[in-house]
């Protein structure tokens, strides 16, 4: 029974193929435009990944003439649009007769149940009632089909109808009323029935959103000396060191190795700016006192648009700075404000312009694009992906005492993010909404995640406690795994990692195409560096790129937590797997075993190649000898014979060939193995939030499996110190027993053809077990007793 429901979980962690009937197809006939009033011969913008979504939208845009209240003089208008159930409203102004709303309301055609449209204009009244100004109505039968691409419908005014039929006259209000799809320019900021109940501010946070990343630029600082730099105390030299903060990012130099006035360091700092440049460069000399104070002997404060931008590796021109410096002691007071510049520093500073400033792992990069537009190649591709719907939600969050999600999907790949609108308490919501994306190398990743939205304004409470938006799952697709021009329509299961152990949080539906648009360029690219060429001829540190791109990943999550609707930090970070270097017994596992896995070829290669030479199949080892022989004595065949093999095999596996895009494999990330300890201490905070006896228990865990890890690496020390022994002399008898054995061994080569030794050495290898021996070699014996380094360490 458990193998059945552990057959059966695995099942619902695997991709699902999904039949769906997509495309544009309009209510009045046809595939496009029909016989609504509005038709077109123009070609229309390709929404051809989702399922049609008809929409009614109404546009109010202004009114005019409006009569004002007989007992305030005034009037506070607003409008309103009501639909069957559904009632939409407009903001109101104040003692206005003339207003300007420009506002659109989007109707879910599905959910209509009346056959008119009603357009009140209303005066918002002090207290108790608003007062009816007038209203304008449209019947459902005569409203318009708008087909993209066609010009926006132009409003038109109408005159409002009183209640009364009374010949008074009470303005007029311009609007425009037409029938269209989630295709329409409209749609992503207008007012959605279906998210009537959202107010305030949350009303911003429902409408689907494009962000695009800051660009980002490596700012490259070579301190190279200093100049007249004087401590408070002059009886003494200092000992000078630079520190250079941009923003949030603090680097210093090493300290001088003199103690000098004139110090000297040339070193380079490295830093992450994003345009535009807000923060400042602000730079410091100061003097190592003692251990626990640092001196400040002059500053400098520049904004970071007045550096040079290079796009090569071309040499940047070094410059003085002239340091500001202030006075010492109680007795200068007067004199703190009074710049000095008799001290000055010597830098080369540049924005650099040649790099991709990464702000994600390499191993599933969405963007290789250096920072200057100057040096993009044309695009080869495009991606299109249809954002369809989610089924079986899990909910996030109790609203009103009830179980709720308020589910949104974020796109990411290159420096476009893109957010859909957000279905109100919905477990299976459908956006239905397409994105596109230029597409420079296919050997690239889009990621593209799932979230419920807490910021709706409501009385919501997360089951996390916490006011985030909280993750619902994660998908990634690597474009190199997609056929070109091929629609793939599939169902991925969200799974999440929680500290219960894996859990499936629903599934989202997505259709993606990749377009070719040059096969010899995308042929060339394979070829091609991934990153622009500045990473290799001047290349960053490993611990250098884990820092900048930590940097970067902040800087991008703080830049698109400032837009309109906020694309909030831990959407970002998670988007961006900030968390991907910490560390974690799981992955470690998971690596482990991945390891296992690329070289269980080999380990399975060199079993067979055991059974040959002891003869478990006869017939196979007697095969392998004719195929010996005729390598040995047509060592040109050796190449030819290899790389053919390769090639049928690679034509046999191509039946075998994956016919869907890869998903998250459970069973690789050893995410169903995870003991709840493990995931616990995976999900706990840096530095630790643990209780002292939990964190030694773990401690002491991590002492075990370092001390194995140690056990491997001493092993394969020992094996390498071994091979240098034969050689050292450490051993006298042992180095002298090889050397002979060396010059007898080239004598013996020299006078005998390789074709002879080859032969024999493959026949005595190959011998039949009747031949060998149990016990081990002499060559083995003799490199067993060679010495290595272990015995003489503490």
């Amino acid at each position: 029974m458990a193998a059945k429901d552990g057959a059966k979980s695995q099942e619902d962690y695997k991709l699902k193929d999904m039949k769906l009937d997509l495309g544009e197809k309009w209510p009045h006939g046809g595939q496009r435009g029909g016989s609504g009033w509005i038709s077109s011969e123009r070609v229309a913008s390709t929404y051809d990944l989702v399922e049609q979504m008809f929409y009614l939208y109404v546009r109010v845009v202004k009114a005019k003439d409006l009569p004002p209240n007989p007992v305030t003089s005034n009037c506070d208008p607003y409008v309103e649009v009501k639909i069957g159930n559904y009632k939409g409203k407009t903001k109101h102004f104040e003692k206005r007769t003339n207003p300007e709303w420009n506002q659109v309301f989007a109707f879910s055609k599905d959910k209509i149940q009346s056959s008119t449209v009603e357009v009140f204009v209303r005066d918002m009244g002090m207290v108790g009632r608003d007062d009816y100004i007038g209203k304008v109505v449209f019947d459902m039968h005569e409203i318009p089909t708008r087909v993209p691409p066609d010009s926006p419908l132009a409003p038109q005014w109408y005159r409002l109808e009183s209640r009364r039929s009374e010949s008074k006259k009470r303005g007029e209000v311009m609007v425009a009323v037409w029938l269209g799809t989630q295709a329409d320019e409209a749609f992503p900021d207008a007012w959605h029935s279906d998210a009537s109940s959202v107010q305030g501010e949350g009303v911003q946070s429902v409408r689907s959103k494009v962000y695009v990343s800051p660009k980002l630029w490596y700012l490259r600082v070579n301190v190279i000396e200093a100049q007249d730099v004087e401590p408070s105390d002059r009886s003494q030299p200092p000992q000078a060191f630079v520190k250079v903060q941009v923003g949030n990012q603090i680097l210093k130099t090493k300290l001088c190795p003199n103690k000098t006035t004139n110090p000297m360091w040339n070193e380079d700092l490295v830093f992450v700016a994003a345009e535009p440049f807000e923060e400042q460069f602000f730079l410091t000399v100061e003097n190592k006192v003692t251990s626990a104070k640092d001196e400040v002997m002059g500053r400098l404060i520049s904004p970071l648009n007045v550096f040079e931008k290079r796009l090569d590796h071309r040499a940047v021109h070094s410059k003085w700075y002239n340091l500001e410096k202030f006075g010492f002691g109680a007795l200068e007071g007067d004199k703190r404000h009074e710049l000095k510049f008799s001290s000055r520093i010597h830098l080369r500073v540049c924005l650099e312009g040649g790099y991709h400033v990464m702000d994600e792992s390499t191993l599933y990069i969405s963007d290789v694009k250096p920072t200057a537009r100057q040096l993009w190649k044309q695009p080869i591709g495009i991606l299109e992906v249809g954002i369809l719907s989610a089924q079986g939600l899990s909910p996030m969050k109790t609203k009103d005492g009830k179980a709720t999600t308020d589910p949104y999907c974020v796109a990411k790949y290159g420096q476009k993010w893109v957010r859909t609108r957000t279905i109100i308490e919905s477990f299976n919501p459908k956006w239905n909404e397409q994105y596109t994306w230029e597409v420079y190398d296919p050997c690239t990743v889009i990621t593209l995640g799932v979230f419920d939205n807490c910021h709706l304004g409501g009385s919501e409470k997360s089951n996390s406690g916490a006011k985030v938006d909280a993750r619902i799952g994660k998908v990634r697709i690597r474009l190199s795994t997609l056929e070109a021009d091929r629609i793939y329509t599939h169902s991925y299961p969200l799974l999440v990692l929680q500290t219960k152990g894996l859990k499936k949080m629903g599934e989202v539906q997505l259709a993606v195409r990749f377009t070719c648009l040059s096969l010899a360029h995308m042929i060339y690219l394979y070829g091609h560096p991934l990153l622009p060429k500045m990473h290799y001829l001047h290349p960053f540190t490993v611990n250098q790129l884990d820092s900048l791109r930590y940097q970067a990943m902040s800087i991008v999550a703080a830049r698109l937590s400032r837009a309109e609707p906020p694309l909030r930090k831990e959407i970002v970070e998670y988007m961006l797997d900030v968390d991907s270097h910490m560390w974690s017994m799981r992955r470690s596992k998971a690596n482990f075993f991945r390891i296992v896995s690329v070289f269980s070829g080999l380990i399975a290669m060199s079993k067979w190649l055991g059974d040959v030479c002891y003869w478990k199949n006869p017939l196979t080892t007697i095969l392998f000898h004719i195929l010996f022989f005729i390598l040995i004595c047509y060592p040109e065949l050796i190449l030819p014979t290899t790389f053919l093999y390769m090639f049928l095999i690679g034509l046999w596996n191509f039946r075998f060939r994956p016919r869907h895009p890869p998903h998250m494999d459970t069973k690789i990330s050893w995410a169903e193995a995870a003991s709840p300890d493990e995931l616990d201490e995976e999900f706990d905070t840096f530095p630790t939030s643990k209780a002292q006896d939990v964190v030694k228990m773990r401690y002491d865990r991590l002492r075990s499996v370092a001390g194995r890890i140690q056990m491997v690496v001493g092993d394969i020390a020992t094996q390498g110190e071994r091979f240098q022994a034969l050689l050292s002399w450490r051993d006298p008898r042992a180095t002298c027993l090889f050397v002979i054995f060396c010059l007898l061994s080239a004598m013996i080569l020299y006078v005998t053809p390789f074709k002879i030794v080859a032969l024999a050495a493959g026949v005595f290898w190959m011998r039949h077990p009747k031949f060998r021996s149990k016990m081990p070699s002499a060559p083995s014996n003799f490199f067993r007793k060679l010495p290595s380094k272990a015995d003489i360490m503490l």
